[in-house]
């Protein structure tokens, strides 16, 4: 949930949203990709997260010894998911880049789910996969197909076991591929556009 903040500064000492990850399009210049900001690292405990206000980076949580994300974890700027925060998207490279990077990367499905919150709340929250458009090792990967069941059962785990640290219940319910990946896209764009407005 990158946008989340629980508290923090006063309005008046916040920072207005002028940073440029606030200023950037979902998707490349071709349609073809979507831009993704990396907000935690591959191989990371430390979870990152980007707070529009203030422009900057900042730790939100720390995983227990043995737990780190699996890919490289961030969000799809100028989107808004049914949880009224950025889509989040993981995406699959060949090495771990760094908070605030932007890659270019091509969807190539969806993980669906539901989570429940602390307070029992439930909203849907998916899990997009993408790939990097420059990564060598992924360069074949089109679909989900492609990554094959093993792997998505280990990502779906993670997300599982990373809400339950958090006291949270994380549900997957389906997989979807790269159509429906861009149509939620597309979706969480319009949202974002018609709340701007």
């Amino acid at each position: 949930m990158p946008f989340a903040r629980m508290g923090g500064p006063p309005a008046a000492t916040r920072m207005p949203r002028s940073h440029p990850a606030t200023k950037l399009p979902p998707f490349g210049d071709d349609g073809s990709t979507v831009n993704v900001i990396v907000e935690t690292s591959k191989g990371s405990r430390n979870k990152i997260t980007f707070d529009p206000e203030r422009g900057l980076y900042e730790l939100t949580g720390v995983l227990p010894l043995g737990a780190s994300f699996p890919y490289d974890f961030g969000f799809v700027p100028a989107t808004l998911g049914d949880d009224g925060d950025p889509l989040d998207v993981l995406v699959l490279m060949d090495e771990p880049v760094f908070a605030g990077c932007l890659v270019a990367a091509r969807l190539v499905g969806v993980i669906t789910a539901e989570q429940e919150e602390r307070d029992g709340a439930v909203e849907r929250n998916d899990r997009l996969l993408a790939v990097a458009e420059k990564s060598r090792v992924h360069a074949e990967v089109r679909g989900l197909t492609d990554l094959g069941d093993a792997l998505l059962e280990e990502i779906e785990h993670f997300f599982v076991s990373y809400n339950e640290i958090k006291g949270k219940r994380f549900t997957p319910t389906g997989r979807k591929g790269a159509r429906a990946a861009r149509a939620i896209v597309e979706a969480g764009a319009a949202r974002f556009s018609h709340k701007r407005r």
